[in-house]
């Protein structure tokens, strides 16, 4: 088993977002420093020596750069001494604007991280507000100008649209001044109104109202028509980049390929099983000290779920399930299983196909979970190719 890519979860935050439902905490100095330190356990006790090959490693949380500077060294030093960054291609961390001063920026250089994922979200200040960010867009322009002026120039930046009360051409503002930088990496996403977060909360009692399902269309056609005018390739559902700098670490995802999760809530997939760790710190810390294997549950995959979830993963990405990676991967063809399955959507003008891939169309992109469950297995659907 060959583990490429490493993700880590830092859960704190100065302020908890109104729409996010990831595993996250207000930042406590000793408890941020505990958990550095069983952190560092859980890493040190899952995986032998040092400076192990890695392609990718990704820091996200919360809000990894919540931490101070001691603490942030401290996570620095575990990462520098278990893989072999040097040689890494993509070590990214994700922040949000405002985090940032002079030394936290040449400590993370010095460390050889070499992207950063910033938390925009939206160019306007009410609307920041109203998501309960606690930076302005003026704290965006002087994070991205004091991160160049630095050496930093791989930067990404989040988009969500669709917000409460947002209209067309008030997305379309936020995201001609979103472009307006010329970065190499975009992530945009349509808001989610998620169990357990304010927005859901007042979405229940009817206080918080998205915009009409044909405004979100509208702007996710806006989103990738502007994309394509400033040269920013669209290469999976909510990506978009300039060519050579697509996310090599959410790559490992859409291909479906293994990859190691650390910290609370954080998840994993190795050979053969998929792992989530304890959520709650307290718990999260106490295990990670005691053994060193916080997870709280582990899900055996089945060839079926395999077969499923790279198909799910895979027509995220913009070109599609390649034919013979498929074939090599599970020594039959997709369409032993899944030939009516894509005749139809097809038909249906959802999906299309070239001599090497299938992928979605502009039409199946926005009807993609109903795509997706096309392709849902029974066991004996697998029979005759096992």
């Amino acid at each position: 088993m060959v583990v490429k890519s490493v993700y880590i979860h830092i859960p704190f935050c100065q302020q908890i977002c109104h729409y996010c439902d990831f595993t996250k905490f207000f930042y406590n100095e000793k408890l941020a420093t505990e958990y550095i330190e069983a952190l560092s356990n859980e890493i040190n006790t899952n995986i032998n020596g040092t400076k192990n090959k890695v392609n990718t490693i990704f820091i996200g949380g919360g809000t990894p750069t919540s931490l101070n500077m001691e603490q942030l060294r401290s996570l620095m030093q575990i990462i520098d001494n278990k893989f072999d960054v040097e040689n890494c291609k993509e070590f990214t961390i994700e922040s949000n604007p405002g985090d940032f001063d002079k030394e936290k920026i040449k400590l993370l250089r010095s460390y050889g991280v070499n992207r950063i994922s910033l938390g925009v979200q939206v160019f306007d200040d009410a609307m920041l507000e109203e998501l309960g960010r606690l930076h302005t867009v003026k704290d965006v322009y002087s994070t991205i100008n004091q991160l160049q002026q630095h050496g930093f120039y791989n930067i990404s930046i989040d988009l969500i649209y669709a917000l409460p009360n947002q209209t067309v051409e008030q997305f379309k503002q936020s995201l001609d001044e979103a472009v307006s930088f010329g970065l190499p990496h975009y992530s945009t996403y349509a808001l989610q109104i998620e169990p357990k977060t304010v927005f859901y909360q007042r979405h229940k009692k009817g206080k918080l109202h998205r915009p009409p399902e044909e405004s979100e269309v509208q702007m996710y056609e806006i989103l990738k028509n502007t994309m394509h005018q400033e040269g920013v390739n669209h290469y999976e559902i909510s990506n978009f980049a300039k060519t050579g700098y697509e996310s090599q670490h959410n790559l490992t995802y859409w291909n479906n390929e293994y990859y190691y999760g650390f910290g609370a809530g954080a998840h994993g997939y190795l050979a053969g099983k998929r792992t989530g760790n304890i959520r709650p710190l307290p718990a999260y810390v106490k295990e990670a000290m005691k053994t060193g294997k916080p997870i709280l549950n582990t899900e055996e995959i089945s060839i079926k779920e395999m077969v499923e979830e790279e198909m799910f993963l895979g027509l995220r990405k913009t070109k599609g399930i390649n034919k013979n990676h498929f074939h090599k991967k599970f020594g039959f063809s997709y369409e032993t299983i899944y030939k009516h399955a894509v005749s139809s959507l097809i038909q249906k003008g959802w999906l299309a196909e070239n001599a090497s891939n299938i992928y979605l169309t502009d039409q199946g992109m926005l009807f993609g979970n109903e795509v997706f469950e096309q392709f849902l297995l029974e066991e004996k659907d697998l029979m005759h190719v096992r």
